[in-house]
């Protein structure tokens, strides 16, 4: 973006993102506490500054490789709430036409390639995505969400290794919520810090603060840029720790019981931007509250609406079977 993130346009619009990724993830846990969500949901509450600090710079044009953990993706790069409603639920007019459901939400309208319930598929991806970019000539960029697990796949390293081959505009964004499903960082992760592996394949790697905002955008930017400029990739590891289970239903017992307690009252992206924006950049607290007033009433609207919606029908379980090229 050319615009600064000081700009109160810029502000108001990442905490609109943020809000709308919180309330729809709480939204969704409820939901599926009740039993009228099919399938599994991976929720992304605590983490909501990095995908959003993240997508704050890409264009419609520009690419994501999304996780099992996705909806914050595809919130943040502008995909529709109720079309993403409709593809939770398995209805008709689902952003997969109903068949993918929430480890599988893909919308290429909005450079979104694609959540993925394959652990370490996004960045081959979107290697191809950027090869693609560099190949036609554009200054588009793409980026792959990767958690801390996924770090360790092979799959990874092949794409590092090729990003950094060809120079290609791709940014690996590493989001490192402290588990690798059941499993902490201290047990799976070697060396101890993921952007320290970058150098080891060429490209620059920073580590953030992932519940810092205006962290996160920075990093990001400055990777975007270099990316624009033909220089090639980076890599930016955020750090924010998620607030619930590897998947709604997960037990946790692998967690400090008072862990999320404490992440909640210290390490609420939110609220620290919050704090932030009206103490230095003369936002108003009550716009901020009008918001999310606003969001919760579209939320309601659009999940009763795709809990109405019909199911894709019988025929269509042959459509979207093989592509033609």
């Amino acid at each position: 973006m050319a615009e600064t993130a000081h700009d109160p346009i810029v502000l108001l619009e990442a905490y609109r993102r943020m809000r709308l990724i919180r309330e729809f993830e709480e939204r969704m846990r409820r939901e599926v506490q009740a039993g009228t969500v099919p399938g599994f949901v991976h929720l992304y509450c605590g983490q909501e500054a990095v995908a959003v600090g993240t997508c704050m710079h890409l264009r419609d044009s520009d690419y994501i490789g999304s996780t099992h953990r996705g909806h914050g993706h595809c919130i943040a790069k502008g995909c529709d709430i109720g079309d993403m409603l409709l593809e939770i639920y398995c209805k008709q007019g689902g952003l997969c036409n109903g068949k993918g459901g929430s480890m599988h939400i893909a919308d290429l309208r909005k450079g979104m390639l694609g959540a993925n319930a394959i652990v370490g598929a996004a960045p081959p991806i979107a290697v191809g995505a950027a090869l693609s970019q560099a190949t036609r000539g554009t200054d588009g960029v793409a980026v792959s969400f990767i958690g801390d697990g996924a770090s360790n796949q092979g799959t990874v390293a092949e794409s590092l290794n090729m990003a950094s081959i060809l120079k290609l505009p791709m940014i690996f964004l590493y989001e490192n919520n402290g588990y690798a499903e059941f499993t902490g960082i201290s047990y799976h992760l070697g060396g101890g810090n993921i952007a320290r592996r970058a150098a080891g394949f060429g490209m620059p790697g920073e580590t953030v603060d992932g519940v810092d905002f205006f962290a996160v955008y920075e990093a990001v930017g400055r990777a975007v840029e270099r990316a624009r400029r033909g220089e090639g990739p980076s890599a930016v590891e955020a750090v924010a720790m998620r607030w619930y289970g590897h998947f709604e239903g997960d037990m946790q017992l692998y967690r400090d019981p008072h862990e999320v307690d404490r992440l909640r009252q210290t390490s609420d992206p939110l609220v620290k931007f919050e704090q932030r924006v009206t103490g230095e950049f003369g936002i108003d607290a009550e716009e901020l509250r009008e918001i999310d007033a606003e969001i919760r009433e579209l939320i309601d609207d659009k999940v009763a609406a795709a809990k109405s919606a019909p199911k894709p029908p019988r025929e269509a379980l042959y459509t979207d079977v093989y592509g033609s090229y």
